[in-house]
């Protein structure tokens, strides 16, 4: 599905690529004409697949195309790949993945991430330093629209008959961001009961639900690669929204605040998206629900998504507890799908934010695992993190990927890195997290020496005995 293509620097790559006109990249550039005809417009199916093809074929050196999946009328879900490595894994270069169009009535972000995508094009041509530095360090993954049969239901509807709810869902009917695995009430339960695990709960769950295509398709590419950093696009709102979505009890009061284990570090994530929007973390505008006063801007422009209204088998969630990957939902507009002509706009006030949140996947740590002895890469070693005001470790270790690469984001601070891996004696380092290098998290690596001690009984049965009696309880 990926296509192979060998490790090239970036200002190699670029010798292979003919020259074109640079498209408005950076926080400073003007708006001119010629920009408002061309993005004015929202892409169909037929249209975006043709545009990612002319990026693709301008830049082949630094952008792949590739399909994850049909939608449920046929329509290819379609990513581009943005790397000096396209279509490959490089180990402690992070993954980040963007994520548009997955109610279908909601397409802005779906057109930004097309022109976000030609903006690396043509930034890497025009030898932008920032577009550069971002490639050389970082492998970006763009599917502009996870619902084209929605979109495309809510594109030929006239917008006067244009309902609130027109193209949200797929062509189904299933709302896509209801459609995920409920991870949260598995965490929920082995919480109460003070199981120590906390993540990666996919092996422990089984609802027996059919499930859509498109959600079936983006969960296999998420659990694919090692990715790091995940956003996904939505309108109804301006905020940024961060986990848990799910409240901790679906039967109690609905806008309960549902704190992750990485609260502190999803809201600074959140933080980063809303500060550097024109308007997000502003009180400069009118407030999306008719109020006198938008709690949202006198928050930052972030809310914890159970605190603001609960969403169960929500992919945010999804992501947080089967992967290693942390995303936020970003809300850009009061408005579902907006006249086409005010899309120019919209880019200009949220460009700088996207590029401002995909450098956040070079914060915190990373590093490799190995065997001591041997060199070899340890798979799905387990990598836990305490920060140093604390007195134990965050609940949401992350785990090796194949190559022994591990990716964790974290803020500025002081923090005890702690690995472990079965058949091998457990590691410790203090680190100071300064955040200060724009394109590289702080390095630690680990080599870990064989245990003499031989392991005890697999945590992962304990584990799904008591999922079992869980589920049996209910």
């Amino acid at each position: 599905m990926l296509h192979a293509m060998r490790p090239v620097l970036l200002a190699t790559a670029l010798l292979a690529v003919t020259a074109h006109a640079f498209l408005g990249f950076g926080s400073g550039s003007a708006r001119n004409a010629a920009d408002d005809a061309k993005w004015g417009h929202y892409h169909n199916q037929e249209q975006l697949e043709t545009k990612l093809n002319e990026i693709n074929e301008k830049c082949p050196e630094i952008s792949t195309l590739y399909e994850i999946g049909k939608s449920v009328e046929g329509r290819s879900l379609v990513v581009i790949h943005f790397s000096t490595t396209p279509g490959e894994h490089v180990p402690t270069k992070p993954e980040v993945k963007l994520i548009g169009n997955m109610h279908g009535n909601e397409p802005i972000g779906r057109e930004l991430l097309l022109r976000f995508a030609e903006n690396l094009c043509d930034g890497a041509i025009n030898n932008d330093k920032e577009v550069i530095q971002l490639l050389n360090s970082t492998s970006i993954h763009i599917l502009p629209s996870m619902n084209p049969d929605g979109f495309e239901l809510a594109l030929s509807t006239e917008p006067a008959q244009r309902q609130w709810l027109t193209g949200r869902a797929n062509i189904n009917g299933v709302d896509l961001n209801r459609d995920f695995p409920d991870l949260d009430s598995i965490f929920y339960e082995l919480q109460k009961i003070q199981v120590p695990k906390f993540d990666h709960l996919l092996s422990l769950f089984d609802d027996n639900v059919d499930r859509q295509p498109e959600t079936i398709a983006v969960g296999q590419w998420t659990l694919s690669l090692p990715f790091v950093l995940s956003a996904n696009f939505h309108e109804g709102d301006l905020v940024a929204n961060y986990p848990f979505d799910a409240a901790i009890d679906e039967n109690s009061q609905k806008t309960d605040y549902s704190a992750s284990p990485d609260d502190g570090t999803f809201r600074w994530l959140a933080k980063s998206y809303a500060d550097n929007h024109a308007h997000m973390s502003k009180n400069d505008h009118a407030p999306c629900d008719g109020s006198s006063q938008d709690a949202f801007a006198r928050q930052g422009g972030i809310t914890n998504g159970a605190k603001w209204y609960s969403v169960a088998g929500g992919m945010q969630d999804f992501n947080y507890l089967a992967t290693n990957a942390m995303e936020i939902t970003l809300e850009l507009s009061c408005e579902k799908m907006p006249a086409g002509s005010q899309l120019p706009q919209f880019w200009e006030d949220n460009k700088k934010s996207i590029f401002e949140y995909v450098w956040k996947s070079h914060s915190g740590i990373k590093g490799l695992v190995v065997d001591a002895t041997t060199g070899e890469p340890i798979y799905r070693a387990v990598v836990w993190i305490r920060n140093g005001t604390e007195t134990v470790p965050i609940k949401h270790p992350v785990t090796t990927w194949s190559e022994g690469d591990y990716y964790r984001i974290l803020p500025a601070g002081q923090y005890e890195v702690i690995v472990a891996a079965e058949g091998y004696d457990i590691a410790a380092k203090n680190v100071t997290i300064e955040n200060k290098v724009r394109d590289s998290a702080l390095v630690v690596n680990f080599a870990l020496s064989p245990s003499a001690e031989q392991p005890s009984e697999n945590e992962q049965e304990k584990i799904a005995e008591l999922v079992d009696e869980i589920t049996r309880r209910r």
